[in-house]
């Protein structure tokens, strides 16, 4: 596995995790602390605020996962890759996205652009 799978695996782990606890372990393990997200409706800074965000998604998309649609792309610190938001009921899939991350020399995700791509009622 490339060092830029291996990052979007951590980061689709923490994406999935439903647990609080789990979710920060998770967190910490996928980005740096001072690590950044940033989409079209986010934008927080640190392990903490990545936490709460991705919680507020499982709030707003209970029994739904990220999955990852397509390979990772990557070169020197920065990669890109697609997903879609998931019912683990249905397999519909109302959100759609692709990211651009950029990692630390340790692995682990320094920023996140998110970009999406298919929103309900857009």
């Amino acid at each position: 596995m490339s060092q830029y799978d291996d990052a979007v695996a951590r980061y689709f782990a923490a994406w999935n995790a439903t647990d609080a606890d789990v979710r920060a372990k998770a967190v910490a393990d996928a980005w740096t602390e001072d690590g950044f997200y940033t989409d079209p409706l986010a934008d927080v800074s640190g392990h903490d605020a990545v936490a709460a965000a991705i919680g507020g998604v499982h709030e707003q998309f209970p029994g739904f996962e990220f999955r990852q649609t397509g390979p990772v792309d990557g070169h020197h610190d920065t990669a890109r890759f697609s997903w879609e938001l998931v019912s683990v009921a249905d397999g519909s899939a109302p959100v759609a996205g692709s990211d651009v991350i950029t990692l630390a020399p340790d692995g682990r995700i320094i920023s996140v652009f998110g970009f999406l791509d298919r929103v309900p009622g857009a």
